[in-house]
């Protein structure tokens, strides 16, 4: 049997765009998304947008319960922004206080550990209109804005982050256009990762300073970088490639500094962001007690086949071509690579590169189109999902029994949610969602997943 230790931690993810819905009532402020679709609906799938998602919002009581049927002993969800603060700063939503006091509350009480998120891809409108990440004001809005969660929820929560992903509002929002504000400006986006960072630190810092009785880290998506081949220079391209995708955060987050070979990167590229030695120094001093780790895939390059256009806006792949291996194991409703050792990778790279810190996946999970076709008598018959939870948490175990310090695994997600462009494209939930009707129905999955937090094992 694979056996985990009695106080691990099984529950899952959200966040508030995602899931909540009432998108402006009770005083709620825009946020990007509220205003990309208000102007842009044609680029989200179906044309759904986040007005409603999964109304955790109206339904949190009966989601809670879900989550206790479902076996979590904890769950992670963010704190909309937008919903606290309307204007970005100045005068606190007291409806939104009283919203998240219930959802701790009743969390509690059902004996739910609350991890508590500050910020998941939802800047406020009013802050991105001076702009957003770009804007150092921007920064010090976001440090208040965490102090004040803080101040509120911080004396029954006790698991704190900052960011969840920060490498994909960096790369999506301003290399690839596929957030708002879809910039392709490589100088705007090492300033707004430069940016990240600092507000990273400066939360950390106004948590300690608050002398909370918690934890407080950040939330990063790792994808391991392999090579093609042990080729010089397929090495070279994977060593690289993990510069960008992982090490740009991980490393301020851990050690208190950027790796020296991103930042010659950078200067050779004339990239460098407008920065003050004070705020290196916050970043130096102000690093995370333990992380959170999302993975749902690997990350193959190779040396490049051709040289790069040289009028062409920079993008890492300045360096390497993505790979694909051949013979790889894919999820065909989904079309990313499934490759399970990777958590394995990652422990044995926590336990090695970054002093053992305390860590746990807070994503892995596998989105499927067209999940209704697995329906048998009203329940989705979603084995694919408990063999890749399986398999997953094999080479967890392994990586734990080998001596990392991992302390948990959270999937993606509890409930089918909306999730970003892709709207309800690929479901991911333990429980559906009729969204003719906001029904809820757990899924096999579901309840393998509370003997899973029951036995701690399978």
């Amino acid at each position: 049997m694979i056996k985990f230790k009695d106080n691990f931690y099984f529950g899952s993810a959200s966040s508030a765009t995602q899931s909540e819905g009432a998108w402006n009532i009770d005083g709620k402020g825009q946020n990007i998304w509220d205003y990309w679709f208000e102007t842009e609906s044609f680029r989200f799938h179906n044309n759904i947008g986040p007005y409603e998602t999964s109304t955790f919002y109206k339904n949190y009581k009966e989601d809670i319960k879900l989550l206790k049927e479902t076996g979590h002993n904890s769950f992670r969800f963010s704190i909309s922004w937008s919903r606290l603060l309307p204007n970005g700063f100045g005068e606190i939503n007291s409806k939104a206080i009283d919203f998240y006091n219930n959802v701790i509350d009743e969390l509690l009480a059902n004996k739910i550990e609350p991890f508590i998120n500050l910020f998941h891809f939802d800047m406020p409108m009013c802050m991105q209109n001076i702009g957003g990440w770009e804007n150092r004001e921007v920064v010090n809005h976001y440090a208040s804005f965490a102090k004040i969660c803080f101040e509120h929820f911080g004396d029954r929560v006790k698991r704190w982050f900052t960011f969840n992903e920060p490498i994909v509002h960096v790369e999506c929002g301003y290399l690839l256009g596929y957030h708002y504000p879809y910039k392709v400006d490589p100088k705007a986006a090492v300033q707004v990762g430069y940016h990240t960072a600092l507000a990273n630190a400066l939360a950390i810092k106004n948590y300690r300073e608050l002398n909370g009785d918690g934890k407080i880290g950040i939330v990063l998506n790792l994808s391991p970088c392999y090579p093609r081949s042990e080729n010089k220079w397929d090495l070279k391209a994977s060593f690289i490639a993990d510069l960008f995708a992982n090490r740009s955060f991980l490393d301020p987050a851990v050690k208190g500094y950027f790796p020296t070979e991103l930042i010659e990167i950078i200067k050779e590229h004339d990239l460098m962001p407008e920065y003050t030695e004070s705020d290196l120094n916050i970043i130096s001093e102000n690093t995370v007690d333990y992380l959170g780790v999302n993975y749902y895939q690997p990350r193959r390059v190779a040396a490049r086949a051709s040289l790069p256009n040289p009028e062409a806006p920079f993008m890492p792949e300045y360096y390497y071509d993505y790979y694909i291996m051949p013979g790889r194991k894919i999820n065909p409703h989904r079309g990313w690579e499934i490759f399970e050792k990777g958590v394995y990778d990652i422990a044995i790279n926590i336990r090695d590169n970054y002093g053992n810190i305390e860590w746990l996946i807070t994503e892995n999970g596998m989105g499927v189109e067209g999940e209704e076709k697995f329906l048998v008598d009203g329940i989705i018959q979603d084995d694919y999902r408990i063999d890749f939870y399986k398999n997953h948490l094999k080479w967890l175990h392994k990586g734990i029994e080998e001596g990392s310090n991992c302390i948990g695994y959270h999937v993606w997600t509890f409930i089918d949610n909306w999730s970003w462009l892709n709207s309800y494209k690929n479901r991911y939930g333990l429980v559906s969602l009729d969204l003719s009707n906001q029904k809820r129905t757990i899924k096999k999955s579901g309840r393998w997943f509370k003997e899973l937090s029951e036995k701690k094992g399978f």
